[in-house]
């Protein structure tokens, strides 16, 4: 399947590996069945590959179609009723009417936590190497890189009202360009800190990170104390209260 991929998509084993963060060795390893790919490359697998491929390899990940449709129940007619019949879908606001097909993306979710301002969080500065959790589904659209896009935990209260603890993150790894990222909601890493989620702000040559809690202290990046941006928070989840 993955060969076959590869091939449909007209990419070399170097630029296959490129979209799914492996190497053209490894990409060489998977084609042969010499070594399985992890849970992650799975999912970008089938991110990429798209419907109805896309089910193979998020299978071999541990997700089943039911679980994507349950987190969205209007792609339940994407799928025949010998498909689905072990649950009941209910349509909010439900019309008659046909429903838009839609594209879906497999997010993984990180057994990760980043903290907010004042609190430490996970000692991991390379999300794609995290082990996976769970999956998460989303529209397309909602994630412009879909391959880079992961999720994972907050700790900490310093993001208040905005985002609160234990709330879920969607973030994107592929937009770390500070000067585009300024007023941006982010995901920061020092070493001595772990995953921060904060605000970034560009004052002339400062940059900072705020919290929206106002009785939290910012921290001020510079280059003796290291921090590095690694994603943009894109979306999150939370429960009502």
């Amino acid at each position: 399947m993955i060969s076959r991929l590869r091939h449909k998509l007209g990419l070399s084993q170097t630029a296959f590996g490129h979209e799914v963060h492996s190497s053209a060795m490894g990409v060489s390893r998977w084609e042969r069945g010499a070594q399985e790919p992890p849970s992650h490359s799975y999912i970008e697998l089938g991110n990429l590959a798209g419907d109805p491929d896309c089910w193979f390899f998020w299978g071999r990940a541990g997700l089943r179609s039911e679980d994507l449709m349950r987190a969205i129940p209007k792609l339940r007619s994407r799928f025949p009723e010998s498909g689905v019949h072990n649950f009941q879908m209910v349509h909010a606001g439900a019309t008659g009417k046909n429903v838009e097909k839609a594209q879906l993306v497999a997010i993984p979710l990180l057994k990760l936590v980043a903290a907010t301002n004042g609190e430490k969080g996970d000692n991991m500065p390379i999300l794609r190497e995290a082990p996976v959790e769970s999956i998460l589904a989303a529209p397309k659209e909602w994630c412009p890189n879909p391959n880079s896009t992961y999720s994972l935990r907050v700790r900490g209260n310093s993001m208040t009202p905005l985002i609160y603890d234990s709330y879920i993150l969607i973030v994107d790894s592929s937009q770390t360009d500070r000067p585009k990222l300024d007023g941006k909601i982010v995901i920061a890493w020092h070493k001595d800190v772990g995953l921060t989620v904060s605000r970034f702000r560009r004052y002339d040559h400062t940059e900072v990170l705020h919290p929206e809690n106002r009785e939290y202290g910012s921290i001020t990046l510079d280059r003796k104390n290291k921090w590095k941006i690694i994603a943009r928070v894109l979306w999150w989840i939370g429960r009502a209260p």
